[in-house]
């Protein structure tokens, strides 16, 4: 057990060290204007944009990532393999991003942006396949597994559904990427569940975290005196 442990942890902790190097190079591409004024970044729009969704999506992968790999055993060759070609998709994130944002959010490169976020999906639902289905059965549930599978449906298709739509209309299908993203909010979540909703229990329980930290805090100092 801990050697599986240790050999789980390792893929974690790799791929932990690519998403942060994709979000680093990200955000190199950021680039100020020459000009001192606040009005000359409102051209800078659809970097700004492209550049917060882009953002939102690797964290939102990150937390999926993070929440799967706790139910992980010993990972196989062809998982880890999985998780290398899940990674080389999401490497490819920040060239999108910055192609959008350079052509102002023109047809081909918003098909291209949401086609990848279609290849990135359907590498993570395999990923997400493999561990569900080696993972402890007492650890997770039937249900877990069926929410797992319904939910990976429903963000493929909204995806692809985005990627048609962006032949025709590329600021509409950017709109429906957006709006996908929130399926993959909370690992843990339905789907449908709602962006305000999710927002909500994340805040509730990171204020409910904070409480017990001042509470703890404050007995052991009144311990100590």
């Amino acid at each position: 057990m801990p050697e599986e442990k240790t050999t789980a942890g390792r893929v974690a902790a790799y791929s932990d060290a690519v998403f942060a190097v994709i979000v680093t190079i990200m955000v190199l591409e950021l680039k100020a204007p020459d000009q001192p004024a606040f009005s000359d970044l409102l051209p800078l729009w659809p970097t700004a944009i492209s550049y917060v969704v882009s953002y939102l999506f690797i964290a939102i992968i990150w937390i999926n990532h993070h929440y799967l790999m706790r139910f992980a055993a010993a990972p196989s060759l062809k998982l880890i393999w999985i998780n290398f070609v899940h990674l080389f998709m999401v490497s490819l994130l920040p060239f999108a991003t910055a192609w959008i944002a350079r052509t102002r959010l023109a047809s081909s490169p918003v098909v291209f942006y949401t086609g990848l976020f279609v290849c990135i999906d359907i590498a993570y639902n395999v990923f997400e396949h493999e561990i569900l289905a080696r993972a402890d059965a007492t650890r997770v549930s039937e249900d877990t597994r069926r929410l797992a599978r319904r939910r990976s449906l429903g963000v493929l298709v909204s995806f692809t559904t985005a990627m048609l739509v962006a032949f025709v209309a590329p600021r509409v299908g950017f709109g429906l990427i957006c709006a996908a993203l929130i399926f993959h909010l909370r690992p843990d979540a339905a789907p449908g569940r709602g962006l305000v909703r999710s927002f909500l229990d994340s805040m509730r329980a990171t204020v409910k975290d904070r409480v017990n930290r001042l509470r703890n805090r404050s007995r052991s100092r009144f311990t100590n005196r």
